[in-house]
């Protein structure tokens, strides 16, 4: 199966498609007639931008776990200090059954769905890319997608440490072993 042929607005090219897995670069088209690969140039272009957008789609899912983290320390806060104002009088164990419950503004709740909208739409996008079954194209989402996972997700875990154990050298730093 040579692949479904669409006819191009731009001249009378067509662009090659297939539901199979491909290897097309040039007169290969993704999305629309508009976006067909011309020359080498374009195709390198096409791949630079497909591994950018997956970076940024996974920039974006960790703004929103960082967005959701910075309001539950907000909450956190607030309850320290409505705790700090309480009369002494309560014993601890008493007010722990109470339980406070925060709710965000409609402000930070449209900040979350504008985040989560815009990590939906990268992600959906990068699926219709992947739909078109380019080898290249594919690898191009993995080498995005980790990465992303490298440049934007480093773990960072805040755990008790024993007294003295914070003046070492590189505890608090992104690798151990650098430095």
């Amino acid at each position: 199966m040579q692949g479904m042929n669409m006819s191009s607005s731009s001249d009378d090219t067509e662009c090659k498609i297939s539901m199979l897995f491909n290897w097309y670069t040039i007169d290969a088209c993704f999305l629309s007639t508009g976006w067909q690969i011309k020359n080498n140039g374009m195709f390198a272009a096409t791949c630079i931008g497909i591994i950018l957008l997956v970076i940024l789609v996974e920039a974006l899912r960790r703004l929103g776990k960082e967005y959701d983290t910075f309001l539950t320390h907000q909450f956190q806060r607030q309850a320290a200090a409505l705790a700090a104002k309480k009369d002494n009088c309560v014993t601890r164990t008493e007010s722990v059954g109470l339980g406070l419950k925060f709710r965000v503004t409609p402000l930070q709740q449209l900040a979350r769905a504008v985040i989560h909208a815009l990590t939906f739409g990268g992600a959906y996008i990068v699926m219709l890319l992947a739909m078109y079954f380019n080898v290249y194209v594919i690898i191009c989402i993995f080498i995005g997608a980790g990465l992303g996972k490298f440049l934007c997700d480093w773990m960072v875990v805040t755990v008790g440490a024993p007294e003295g154990l914070e003046d070492i050298k590189g505890v608090q730093e992104t690798t151990v072993c650098c430095g």
